[in-house]
């Protein structure tokens, strides 16, 4: 074989390819400068606009926190003790020296149990017929004792003021006192009770005191129980059914069998029925379960009672219809109590009715009266701060009435009430008309008293006397302080108007404008603050931290208005100019209009259903008219899969209580669970398969389903969400008992399922978004292969690029991909299908805004949020406290751990808002190729008036709540809309800055690093 050698070129030849060569490096050279400089000057732009979001978001929080302060009813603590030596009224004929070791009044019993069955509704009490629940016929003692024996038990409704949560209950059943959401006074900066208390008279006449049960007890009272004998355990883990009752039981038994040496008092608190409610709901058999344990429970313990101990066993409330309580409705403030003793003390001949009222809605006591009736039969003074009535029952007698003692407890219960009115209204300042008629009704009881008036006479009058003062005292306590309010609202209102003209008033080349509105706003803000700190110091009544916050946040939104009017030639009014727009606004003002009615904030989810509807029908007109095949037939199916889609999920419903009878839950097994049925078992594997595939076929369409997608969607998403589903499965499994597995185990591995898939979403998620290439697959040229140097005259094909249409967009999707696994995860089977349903909403949303060439619309961003507050709807919420999933909590933990329970509970509530949000750059990003300019400033308006849409549904809600502010239904149904409302906008502002934002500058990093910056 020869070889020819290679000519050797000549010098003029050598010189050119020199300076080719010095030309090509010259040139290299100049473009990675150039590139460098784009990119400092993006990431310096990308820091600047995340500092002016991080502004709107204090406003927004500055805001909701003084309307909070001013909406949030408040009381104010009196630091006064009742003592011994002091009675407020003098009893005929009787002295203290008389009272047999009683204070005030001759003491019945000298030792108490009292017992707290967590959740221990009414109903759960009582005898039911026909088609009974496993909540019925079960609990059957407290009924069965009141019934035979009325002389030693009685039992009766036991109405608890809302808010139904634990740590208010244990405060009103102690106190004698209404809630309010802020204690103002001595007691304000913790938790613990420091105002007058049965716990702490208790404690002052030298009783020993032991606590067996909930921990809350011991954040409230520290130091108040016998350490050698009390047992506390912790009492958040709803999953947890059987540790806290069955170490109350173990040790409660041995204390009322070891003698009144060591105890006095026993304070019992049961969470096992509570617990089973959280996690199956009261129709259950592990609800049955708990009251039949309960039922034995209080059988050996009046087996053990001696004499002189009282018995008492009581709800701190119900539970709804799912288990779930804090709010009030009947079923959450409906709680049991029933006192038993076998002196055979008691008695019901006072009205006539022997028998245990068959409803709750007969002869009910509220919670406060028990701190009265407890305090006179051991022996104690009243607390000075009760305005409960003492419990006729317990004092009436077993066979006649005993008029006169019933006049003599209500007596000194009415002058107590006298006493603390008086010191109330002196510290208070209030007017003499305030008490006006509570007033005349104490004289013509005194005169009654003093006239020697018939005794049930006397009782009438002292009764309405203690009703009187209770009605006042309720309505002084839900006083709001106004000007906090107001404050609140013009800081939101403000800030809502510098989102709009920054969303709507600006162009994506505009971006460089952020610069120049934090200067002012800075140097506005440490004016405020200056003037504000001057004005505080100078009017103390304000409070200087109150004026500091409210001259900053005023001055940087008088510094953002100057920057506006300086340049706003370049800044037009924020009004649409298309239909598309229009209908945007209309949307948003017709849903915040409707929140000034209680039904339509009841029907939300149904209102929103028809908006959906609306702009898919108007999709569809629009597809209708493109001129071009393609597009129409693209708008056509995709607005027709939006609108089905809506259909479909809208099935997935949890009802509140005021939709019935008009609504059917089917979130849950039944409308008194909160279990999946077995058949929705089926829908996160069915989620598992299907959604990727869907995502799949979008991403193909667009030739991008390559690179990092093939591994991430077509695997990682897809393992993931089948691993959700398994851990459903187990779930269900351990709730059902299905598999012969220790149940330590298996919930070893549940968790451990449940933290590897967080894990994967969140951390491996984050990390291969961080890196991964763009989703392209570059096809070379045939004669790539061949021949290096074609031929002269003929020129070689250009490479494809696979996906070079979508590249942004493709790439982004990935980012949301690990948001759907974490929350699907953290919803119940049915809400993990309505998140799956979500998902391709979202995709079929950013296929409708690009065939109509909407990407810079305020139609994206507000679809987007109504899909989100939709799908808050579908993952079984609604705009109460006791929808709350807290069980959520415990999905991968075992225990209550701070942060990250509280963060599982929020992905939980809010994560359909969640994945809208880290969505939103997607509206500029589909379908957008890499050399794109002004993708910053689109961004950042499209981000901007997906906020806006929810700073106008807060303050909505906000003004409606501070408007409607006496309205029957202000607690029921328009406060927590507005805690709903601003509870959604922090989370959303976070979101939308740290993750949405932050993702689009890993996103556009790493295609221009491979393209080039623009």
């Amino acid at each position: 074989m020869e070889f020819t050698p290679l000519a050797r070129p000549t010098s003029t030849e050598r010189t050119q390819h020199q300076h080719a060569a010095v030309n090509q490096f010259s040139t290299e050279d100049t473009i990675a400068k150039n590139n460098r400089t784009k990119e400092i000057h993006f990431k310096a732009s990308h820091g600047l606009l995340i500092a002016f979001f991080l502004w709107i978001f204090a406003l927004h929080a500055l805001g909701i926190l003084f309307f909070t302060k001013g909406f949030l009813l408040t009381r104010l603590v009196l630091d006064h003790k009742s003592e011994c030596a002091s009675p407020p009224i003098e009893l005929p004929n009787a002295s203290p020296a008389s009272y047999g070791g009683g204070c005030w009044y001759p003491k019945t019993f000298d030792r108490a149990v009292v017992i707290i069955i967590d959740a221990l509704r009414y109903d759960f009490t009582v005898p039911a017929h026909g088609d009974a629940r496993y909540f019925h016929n079960t609990l059957e003692v407290l009924h069965e004792t009141a019934l035979r024996d009325p002389q030693n038990a009685f039992l009766l409704p036991f109405i608890a003021d809302p808010p139904t949560t634990t740590l208010q209950r244990l405060k009103g059943l102690t106190t004698g006192t209404l809630p309010t959401f802020l204690d103002a006074g001595s007691n304000f900066a913790g938790t613990a009770i420091e105002e007058d208390n049965l716990v702490a008279q208790l404690r002052s006449a030298g009783k020993t005191l032991v606590h067996l049960g909930d921990d809350t007890w011991h954040s409230l009272f520290p130091g108040y129980f016998d350490a050698n004998l009390t047992h506390a355990y912790d009492s958040f883990n709803v999953w947890d059914l059987h540790t806290v009752d069955d170490g109350v039981t173990q040790h409660l038994m041995p204390l009322l069998s070891a003698g009144s040496d060591k105890w006095d008092v026993i304070f019992g608190h049961f969470l096992g029925l509570d617990h089973a409610g959280h996690r199956y709901g009261p129709d259950h058999p592990a609800t049955q379960e708990k009251l039949q344990q309960m039922d034995r429970v209080i059988r050996d313990m009046i087996s053990a009672l001696d004499d002189k101990t009282l018995l008492v066993v009581m709800g701190d409330h119900g539970m709804d219809t799912k288990g779930d309580h804090g709010g009030e409705s009947d079923d959450e403030v409906e709680a049991a109590l029933w006192m038993y003793s076998k002196k055979g003390v008691f008695g019901h001949g006072h009205n006539g009715l022997l028998k245990p009222p068959q409803t709750a809605k007969e002869r009910p006591v509220g919670q406060i009266d028990l701190v009265p009736t407890l305090s006179l039969l051991l022996g104690l003074p009243i607390p000075f701060n009760n305005l409960g009535s003492p419990i006729a029952e317990a004092f009436v007698g077993p066979k006649q009435p005993q008029w006169e003692k019933l006049v003599s407890v209500n007596a000194l219960s009415a002058a107590q009430i006298k006493r603390y009115e008086k010191e109330y209204s002196a510290v208070r300042g209030l007017s003499k008309d305030v008490f006006a008629g509570a007033h005349r009704l104490w004289e013509t009881a005194s005169n009654d008293r003093r006239s020697k008036a018939s005794n049930t006479d006397l009782f009438a009058a002292f009764s309405r006397y203690q009703a009187e003062n209770l009605r006042v005292c309720r309505s002084l306590w839900a006083r709001f302080d106004v000007s906090r309010m107001i404050s609140g609202i013009l800081l939101l209102a403000c800030a809502m108007v510098a989102l709009g003209f920054y969303a709507r008033a600006t162009t994506p080349f505009r971006v460089e404008d952020t610069p120049l509105f934090l200067r002012y706003i800075s140097i506005s803000a440490v004016l405020g603050l200056a003037l504000g700190s001057i004005f505080g110091l100078a009017n103390a009544s304000r409070g200087l931290l109150d004026t500091c916050l409210i001259g900053v946040s005023g001055g940087s939104i008088i510094g953002f208005a100057y920057t506006v009017f300086r340049i706003s030639r370049g800044y037009p009014l924020p009004l649409p100019r298309s239909t598309w727009g229009w209908l945007a606004i209309v949307l948003t003002i017709l849903q915040s209009i409707g929140f000034a009615s209680n039904s339509f904030t009841i029907w939300e989810d149904e209102i929103l259903l028809f908006f959906l509807g609306t702009f898919a029908s108007l999709g569809l007109i629009a597809a209708l008219r493109q001129k071009v095949t393609t597009d129409r037939t693209l708008g056509l199916l995709q607005s027709s899969i939006f609108l089905a889609l809506s259909r479909v999920v809208s099935l997935s419903r949890l009802c509140r209580e005021e939709q019935m009878p008009y609504c059917r839950s089917t979130y849950y097994s039944s409308t008194a669970s909160s279990t999946s049925s077995y058949w929705q078992l089926f829908i996160p594997y069915t989620v598992s398969l299907l959604l990727p595939s869907f995502i799949k076929g979008y991403y193909k369409s667009t030739r991008s389903y390559a690179g990092s997608a093939i591994m991430w969607i077509g695997v990682v998403l897809r393992m993931s969400l089948l691993a959700s589903a398994i851990y459903w499965t187990l779930d269900a499994s351990d709730d059902n008992e299905w598999l012969d597995v220790d149940k330590n185990t298996l919930r070893f591995v549940k968790t451990a399922l449940a933290q590897l898939i967080l894990g994967i979403a969140f951390v491996a998620g984050t990390a291969y978004f961080v890196s991964a290439t763009p989703c392209i697959n570059i096809e070379l040229p045939a004669e790539a292969n061949g021949d290096a140097n074609p031929p002269a005259g003929k020129r070689s094909k250009p490479m494809n690029v696979l996906g070079y249409g979508n590249m942004h967009g493709s790439r982004y999707f990935l980012l949301v991909t690990n948001w759907i696994v974490a929350v699907v995860l953290v919803q119940k089977p049915m809400g993990g299908g309505a998140i799956g349903i979500l998902a391709l909403q979202i995709l079929a949303l950013l296929e409708i805004v690009d065939s109509n060439d909407l990407s810079r619309s305020a139609i994206g961003p507000v679809m987007l949020g109504i899909l989100g507050n939709f799908h808050f709807f579908k993952t079984g919420h609604q705009a109460t406290l006791s929808s709350i999933q807290w069980e959520s909590a415990f999905i991968a933990l075992k225990t209550l751990r701070y942060p990250w329970s509280p963060i599982l509970v929020t992905l939980n509530t809010f994560g359909a808002q969640v994945i809208t949000a880290v969505a939103v750059p997607l509206l500029v990003l589909w379908k957008q190729p890499p050399r794109k300019t002004g993708l910053l400033g689109s961004v950042a308006m499209a981000i901007a008036t997906f906020i806006l849409y929810f700073a106008v549904i807060n303050l909505a809600t906000t003004m409606w709540a501070g408007w409607l502010r006496r309205h029957l239904m202000l607690y029921r149904i328009f406060s927590p809309r507005f805690m709903t409302g601003a509870t959604t906008l922090l989370v959303i502002d976070l979101v939308g800055i740290l993750v949405a934002i932050g993702g689009f500058r890993w996103n556009l990093t790493s295609v221009n690093q491979v393209f080039g910056w623009v």
